[in-house]
């Protein structure tokens, strides 16, 4: 494989740097050093004759920032010695590739900001490396469950517990566009460097000194994760005769520890306006996600029992080098790009037909006592409703080009985001559709010199429904809890063949009840009224059933029926069926796209990105 199609991605723990080299074919290659797949990220400097395991002598890697670095009395570069891990790094993988590499991940936390970030960026420039992509963390790991088959659907929430040296635990949203990062808390005392303390403290006194707990540092760390899978182990210590540490004094180091791992979960996800029931899932990752009584405790706190993904150090790792790759075959894609003729048909169809049902509604309804006394006029009710009916449908279809334009001449932010755009897109279109539904009663009133409020009530009273779903809808589009599979378009766009059927239909029950008749026609326009009734029943046979087996065994009846009972006295009758039927149609939608899709995901609002870092390392 060539360079130019192979990415490096690099986590640098606070312990350990692990990289992992992936090419365009799916495949994957984690680097190793001197048979071990991570190299040290925290080197020790000898200063002035120092021990090297002095803590004066110790630069913390690449993690952290120069300032947070202790070079001690040599003056020596924190930069350089930082960078010293990923240049290492980066040889191992020229060595793989056969020349440089020059598509490079960083894992960085989702708790870093700029400052930190341009450290990192730093550190791989003095590496060698070429401009790296930073990616956080729980993204990266987020990307990586995708990549091996979890099932993470978009608006979904999950929790990812990065529990290395320290512990960082953030919640993530799958949006159109891939994860984002709705709140992190960090805290450097609850991960793999207390319990190494704590153990060492059981070990050696906890009145052993800073210089003598860093010299047997890597001896606890070591029998740290023997212990995992063994009950004791021997552990030299430098100075003194070895002594035996046990899966008791491992328990006794770990316990605070998982519980405030546990604890902070509970507070991210406050932080981040969620409920614990409203997540898809945790997931725990790091070189210490496979410690006793982690997982435990995290769902005694929270109800929920903790994944730790297999291999946990190389998730993140594995999962960066996924980042940006083009992978169709696990990665559900939200916004289906409308095609730009069905959109202005979705919009169009209902616009035209609204129109030309009440062209129809005015030019046919019939006056009676025009010179008399007793004035009154025959509309069509039913032909009236489905007129603003089909008005607010096209409103509603024109829902997402409203919210774009509203929001290009907005000066605030809100609206320019996903959500903002749709949200306020449909309650205009719900305004506007509402807007024009009041103006064709005003407009037919005052063209038959009649009082306004019956034809209000025709028109407004029937499309009630519908405005309040598509409400609910811009509510769950500003709050991003779900952001419906084929995009808010397609969700917002009313089934054509129904709109085209109803149409044709009530226009030839109206033509059936108003045409002249003649001896000779009467058959004929007698056999029109009852098509349109077969085509009304069809329609709403297409708007409330959406299997075409269903539809099949339903539309002929109802059809049936509504044939039958076509009249003038059962026409405002029909129209408002076909209305509820639409609402229906909206209530369908509404439950099965947005608040209980299959497979069934959690609601919950991202109020926006909540960033918290109690220590200044991070996560490890």
């Amino acid at each position: 494989m060539g360079a130019g199609e192979a990415r490096l991605s690099i986590d640098c723990g606070s312990a350990g740097t692990q990289a992992v080299l992936a090419w365009a074919d799916g495949s994957a290659h984690v680097l190793t050093f001197d048979g071990n797949p991570a190299v040290p990220s925290a080197p020790h400097m000898p200063a002035n004759g120092q021990a090297a395991g002095q803590p004066a002598a110790f630069i913390p890697g690449p993690r952290h920032p120069m300032e947070d670095a202790t070079a001690g009395d040599a003056g020596g570069d924190a930069l350089e010695v930082a960078a010293s891990p990923l240049r290492r790094v980066a040889a191992e993988a020229e060595r793989v590739v056969g020349q440089p590499v020059r598509d490079v991940r960083v894992v960085v936390p989702a708790g870093w900001g700029p400052r930190r970030r341009t450290w990192m960026r730093q550190v791989a420039h003095r590496a060698g490396l070429p401009q790296p992509r930073l990616v956080e963390a729980p993204v990266a790991v987020a990307e990586y469950l995708l990549t091996t088959g979890v099932r993470v659907p978009v608006g979904a929430f999950l929790v990812v517990c990065d529990v290395g040296a320290g512990a960082e635990v953030t919640v993530l949203r799958r949006g159109p566009a891939g994860f984002e990062v709705l709140a992190t808390l960090a805290d450097a005392a609850a991960g793999g460097t207390a319990i190494d303390h704590a153990l060492a403290d059981a070990l050696i006194g906890a009145s052993t000194g800073e210089g003598q707990r860093a010299s047997v540092a890597d001896s606890v760390r070591v029998a740290k994760e023997a212990l995992v899978s063994h009950p004791a182990v021997t552990v030299p210590l430098p100075d003194r005769p070895p002594v035996i540490a046990n899966s008791a004094m491992l328990d006794e180091a770990v316990r605070p520890v998982a519980w405030r791992v546990a604890q902070l979960t509970q507070e991210t996800v406050a932080a981040a306006e969620l409920t614990l029931g409203d997540l898809a899932g945790i997931y725990c990752v790091g070189g210490s996600a496979q410690l006793p009584h982690l997982a435990a405790a995290i769902a005694e706190h929270t109800g929920t029992a903790p994944i730790v993904v297999p291999e946990p150090a190389l998730v993140a790792a594995r999962g960066a080098a996924d980042v940006g790759a083009v992978d169709t075959a696990t990665v559900e894609r939200v916004e289906v790009p409308v095609p730009p003729v069905r959109r202005a048909a979705a919009i169009a169809v209902p616009g035209f037909a609204s129109l030309a049902l009440i062209w129809q509604c005015l030019l046919t309804a019939e006056r009676h006592g025009t010179l008399g006394v007793y004035y009154s006029v025959s509309v069509n009710w039913g032909e009236f409703t489905m007129a603003a009916v089909m008005a607010l449908l096209a409103c509603l279809a024109a829902g997402t080009v409203l919210g774009s334009l509203i929001a290009a001449r907005s000066p605030t932010p809100g609206t320019r985001t996903e959500g903002g755009r749709v949200s306020v897109g449909i309650l205009a279109a719900v305004s506007l559709g509402a807007a024009i539904a009041g103006l064709y009663a005003v407009v037919t009133s005052q063209y038959f010199g009649m009082p306004v409020g019956p034809y209000l009530k025709w028109a407004l009273w029937p499309i009630a429904p519908v405005s309040v779903m598509a409400v609910a809808m811009a509510v769950v589009a500003a709050r991003q809890w779900r952001a419906p599979h084929g995009g808010w378009s397609a969700l917002l766009a009313a089934p054509t063949g129904s709109i085209v059927a109803a149409t044709l239909g009530m226009g030839l029950i109206q033509y059936s009840l108003t045409a002249d008749r003649w001896p000779d026609r009467i058959l004929w326009i007698d056999i029109a009224g009852r098509v349109g009734g077969l085509l009304l029943g069809v329609a709403v046979v297409m708007a409330v059933v959406t299997p075409l087996m269903f539809r099949l065994i339903l539309a002929a009846p109802l059809a049936v029926i509504f044939a039958a009972i076509v009249s003038r006295r059962a026409a405002g009758m029909l129209g408002v069926i076909y209305a509820i039927a639409v609402a229906t149609w909206w209530a369908t939608r509404l439950w099965s796209r947005v608040l209980r899709p299959a497979p069934p995901t959690p609601t919950a609002p991202p109020t926006g990105r909540v960033r918290a870092d109690l220590s200044p390392g991070g996560g490890g």
